[in-house]
This record gives C-alpha cells, sequence and structure tokens, in this order.
C-alpha cells in the first residue's frame, strides 16, 4: 500500500490588484513516488515590486519540476538544496538584467513526504504548521530582522542574496497529520487558535485551505491570503530507504575482537582494517552462516559524512543483485551501525599475485570477461565503482569471480566530496590526473590496467605513486615483458588504457565483445602518435638540435 493522501489549496488575491502567492501540489505515483515523494510548496513574492508574482511562481514551480529530475540517490534536502540554489541564481541575474526586476525575491516553504518521514524546507515568512492530534505545531521560523525599523523586512529570501541559506528539518510520519503552509496573510492575521479550529472542523484539506484564506480576508487582512493542506491518510509500510535512514542514526560499534559477539554474530576473524573501515568475518550464532561486516573505526563517531557514505553504500550493494557481487544480507534488528554481506572462500587476484601465482593468458581473458560482465551490470544501474584493481576482484573456491568493495563507487549524478577521484594512482586514466571526475567509463580503463597487470606484473606506463603528477606517453606493449601473449591480447590492451580517451572503448559491452571475439575477429594494432602530435615540445628541440649539427658541419666544411 503506498502513501495516501488528501490535498487542498487556495490562493486569494484580496484587496490588492494583483496576487504575488503561488502555490503547488505534486503527487505522483509508482516508484517516483516511492523515491522522491510528494511535494507540496508555497510562494510568496516580495510586495512593491514588478518581479513579486513571477518569482513566486518561476520558485515553485520549478522546485515542483527539477526536484523530480535529481538523482534518486540524492537525500531529499540535498535535491531541493540544489534546485534552489540554481532559481536563486536565474532571479538575481534576472534582477541584474532588468532594473525593472530590482528586488525580484519571493519566500519559500515546501514540504516533502516520501515513505514514513516528512522533510521540510523553508526561507522567508511564510510558515509550515503541522496538526497533530489536535494540536498545532509551528515547523518554521520567520526570516525577518529584528529592529523596529525593519520590522516586517525579510531578512532572507529567495532572489535577495547570493548567499542561499535555508532551513530545513524532517521527522517521523503519523497517520492523520495534516501540514498546512501559509502565507502571511493568513497566519498574520488568524491567531493559531483560529486556525486549528478551522482545521478540526473541516474535515476535507480542500474545505479547510478554502475556509482559511476566506476567514483571513474577512477578518480584515489586506495581503494575499493562501493556504496549502496536506493530510496522511494511510502510511505505507517501512521502505529499505526508512530502514537505512534510522540505521544511520545508530551508534558505532566497539572494536571487536575474535569471540566477541554482536546481535547474534560471533566474531571469527579480521579481515581487514583500513583509516576509516573495518571488515570482520562473523558467524551467525543462530543459522550457522558466515557472514562479512563492515563497519565504520569508532574514532569516525559523529562524522556524518563517512555515516552518510556508509548508509549509501548498503544502498548501492542492495541494489546490484548480481553474481559478480557479494549480496547483503539484511539485518533488521541491528543495535549498531553496520551491514553484512556474504562470505565466500578465496582470495583476490591481488592475494594470488603476492602469493607468485602465474596467470597464463587463458586465465587472464577468462577473468577479464568475468569482469567485463560485473562492470556492464554495474554500469546498467549507472553507478561507476571508480576503484577496479586486482585488490578488489575476488575469485572464490566455486571459481566465480566478484568485484569487491563500493566503498568509493558513485551513482549517477552525485558531486560533492564523494565525486572527487579515490581511486588507485597506478589504475587511474591520464586524464583524471588533470582534474577530470571519474565517471563509469574510467572503469573500463582501470580494468585494462587490470588485465595487464595480471598478466606482466607490470603497469603500462608505470608504476604510480600517491601525489605523484605523472606524465604520460606511449603504453609499453605487454609482449615486452610476456613475448608469448599473443597479438591480438596486445591490441585489445593497448586500445583499453590508450593515452587518448576517444581510443579506448566506449562501453564495458564493448570491451567484453572483443574479449570473447578473441582470435577470431582481432582488433587492429592502435596507431602510435607522430612525435609532433605527443609531445611538439621534444619534437621542435630534436628539430633543432638536428638543424644545429648540420649547420655546425656545414660551416666545418666552409672553413677548411
Amino acid at each position: 500500500m503506498p502513501l495516501q493522501v488528501a490535498v487542498g489549496h487556495s490562493s486569494l488575491t484580496g484587496p490588492r490588484e494583483r496576487n504575488e502567492d503561488f502555490c503547488g501540489v505534486v503527487t505522483p505515483e509508482g516508484q517516483e513516488l516511492e523515491n522522491k515523494g510528494l511535494v507540496a510548496a508555497l510562494g510568496d513574492g516580495l510586495g512593491g515590486h514588478k518581479g513579486g508574482r513571477e518569482a513566486s511562481e518561476y520558485t515553485v514551480r520549478g522546485l515542483l519540476c527539477d526536484y523530480y529530475a535529481t538523482p534518486d540517490t540524492w537525500g531529499v534536502h540535498r535535491s531541493i538544496d540544489k534546485v534552489v540554489t540554481a532559481l536563486n541564481r536565474w532571479l538575481l541575474s534576472q534582477s541584474a538584467r532588468d532594473p525593472e526586476l530590482a528586488g525580484m525575491a519571493t519566500t519559500l516553504s515546501a514540504v516533502v513526504l516520501r515513505g514514513r518521514r516528512y522533510y521540510s524546507a523553508h526561507i522567508g515568512d511564510s510558515r509550515i504548521y503541522l496538526l497533530r492530534g489536535g494540536e498545532l505545531f509551528r515547523l518554521t521560523t520567520d526570516h525577518l530582522w529584528d529592529h523596529p525599523e525593519l520590522k516586517n523586512v525579510l531578512s532572507r529570501a529567495v532572489g535577495l542574496d547570493a548567499h542561499l541559506l535555508l532551513d530545513y528539518a524532517e521527522g517521523e510520519l503519523q497517520a492523520g497529520d495534516r501540514f498546512v503552509l501559509l502565507s502571511d496573510g493568513v497566519w498574520g492575521v488568524l491567531p493559531e487558535a483560529k486556525l486549528v479550529e478551522v482545521l478540526l472542523a473541516q474535515p476535507e484539506p480542500q474545505h479547510a485551505a478554502a475556509a482559511l484564506t476566506s476567514l483571513a480576508l474577512a477578518s480584515g487582512g489586506q495581503d494575499n491570503a493562501s493556504a496549502v493542506v496536506v493530510e496522511v491518510r494511510e502510511l505505507p509500510p517501512p521502505s529499505l530507504r526508512d530502514s537505512l535512514e534510522h540505521v544511520s542514526q545508530l551508534p558505532l560499534p566497539p572494536r571487536l575482537k575474535q569471540g566477541q559477539e554482536l546481535d547474534g554474530l560471533e566474531v571469527e576473524e579480521v579481515l581487514h582494517e583500513s583509516r576509516l573501515t573495518l571488515l570482520y568475518r562473523v558467524r551467525d550464532k543462530h543459522s550457522g552462516q558466515r557472514l562479512v561486516l563492515k563497519t565504520l573505526r569508532p574514532e569516525c563517531a559523529g562524522d556524518q559524512e563517512e555515516i552518510s557514505g556508509l548508509v549509501m553504500e548498503e544502498w548501492r550493494a542492495r541494489r546490484v543483485v548480481s553474481p559478480f557481487f557479494p549480496q547483503v544480507v539484511p539485518a533488521d534488528e541491528r543495535s549498531c551501525l553496520y551491514f553484512l554481506m556474504t562470505w565466500h572462500e578465496g582470495a583476490t587476484l591481488q592475494r594470488m599475485l603476492d602469493a607468485d601465482h602465474h596467470f597464463t593468458v587463458a586465465e587472464v581473458v577468462q577473468h577479464g570477461v568475468r569482469l567485463l560482465k560485473g562492470i556492464a551490470a554495474l554500469h546498467r544501474l549507472e553507478i561507476a565503482h571508480r576503484d577496479i584493481k586486482p585488490a578488489n576482484i575476488h575469485l572464490g573456491q566455486d571459481g566465480r569471480l566478484r568485484i569487491l568493495d563500493l566503498g568509493v563507487a558513485l551513482s549517477a549524478g552525485e558531486t560533492g566530496a564523494a565525486a572527487g577521484n579515490p581511486g588507485t594512482p597506478s589504475f587511474m586514466a591520464p586524464e583524471l590526473f588533470a582534474g577530470e571526475a571519474a565517471v563509469a567509463a574510467h572503469d573500463l580503463y582501470a580494468a585494462g590496467v587490470t588485465l595487464y597487470h595480471l598478466l606482466t606484473r607490470k603497469y603500462p606506463y608505470g608504476e604510480i605513486e600517491p601525489f605523484q603528477h605523472p606524465r604520460f606517453g606511449e603504453p609499453v606493449p605487454p609482449t615486452r615483458w610476456r613475448p608469448e601473449v599473443p597479438a591480438w591480447v596486445e591490441n585489445l590492451l593497448l586500445k583499453a588504457v590508450a593515452k587518448d580517451p576517444a581510443q579506448r572503448f566506449e562501453t564495458a559491452e564493448e570491451f567484453l565483445l572483443a574479449l570473447e571475439r578473441g582470435a577470431a575477429r582481432p582488433l587492429a594494432a592502435p596507431a602510435r602518435q607522430p612525435l609532433m602530435t605527443k609531445n611538439p615540445l621534444l619534437a621542435w628541440r630534436l628539430i633543432a638540435a638536428v638543424s644545429l649539427a648540420l649547420n655546425l658541419v656545414l660551416l666545418a666544411l666552409l672553413l677548411r
């Protein structure tokens, strides 16, 4: 059963010649309702300015439209902030371009109902109330200057300042909740006791909204009067997103040792410890199943960015239902912040290299086919792994190859701190060192370096240390290290790790097809760039040196 609501809205002009308020509600269905929720918004354009109505309408319409265009992986508040920040810039540009639109600004109050939670965003002096159990709660604070001569003058609004600062809040929903969005033409005239009286007397949200605006004008209101009423009729069952948001509020577990227990899970071994994360192999004492428990180090307590990152990693991992990845095991009764994944006996390809395993050409091709199938499954979900390397590729005793660690992965549309380039330098494409952001296509380059490394234990451009700023020439052919590598394999790998992104494989499917066709339909050897193209400075220096040498020879002949 999805979220069930009833909606009402009303906006009256009153004594003024022009209604500068604007309100709207979007009630999507299906997956969009589950992922993004319902949005209600109200704007009150600044009075006395030609662009007041335009500002409120453009802002509300823009939010209601563009919010649904933001990625599902973004949080509600992040999506609203990104959209309203862009709208704010547009209003400021219009004010700067047209003197008659100077001061084009608006208040904005918005509520999003998604799953079993509500989210609010607010700037200005329109208000959001919550009527729950017959009691009215005010969810917003008016942004007005606290000065006798500036009474009723906004200190914050959309379009008022380049630095936009919205107030955000969120909480749990209850059946019967009524969210009421009001312009100051209503709440400035009717006291809160009268608001409660009207809301309780009108069981239908549309009647309630109309009654509030009509009563405000009938009581002497001189401003536009607008109201939006959204009533929660039925709540949906808890969703994955809701449960994960709850998990993010849990404390981090203490550092665990072998033999200790947590939520019925017995620690058997510490598998890995990094600067931020801890991985344990645990055994479910009830089922006997071995699992991998991933959490943050206790020192990360209070670091909301890292906590959100771990929650997002679990969210992504749950979306990736594929035999080429470990699968998340539900852990609904968690007392601490962690998540569980399936455990598979075996070793990473890097561990096999460290143990002096010699990969044959046939093994590398076979592993490459499986790796590209896994990457293709990830890319179809619009997720970039961003750290493909032998240490993150596991070969199980069951013969299956699995891609590990989505900790630095990036879903489509994510930006900010998460959008840096956290990969391992030797596996990073040349353009990433120039500041370009890592995307799904760069996983294909890293896959090419991985296969090259499995064959040769070398890197196509040499090993690159952290914080090093390398200069890239031509990749070294793998036959320099392994002369028995077939020409078709060499051509394929050189294409995958080409310096120029335009010469590489465009998709995982294209790379996979080339591997599967093999010697039957080999790729042509990549064209080597002329020196003048790839290093014009060196080319001119050589030309100058040759010219100087010839001139010296000619001079010597003339002097004889």
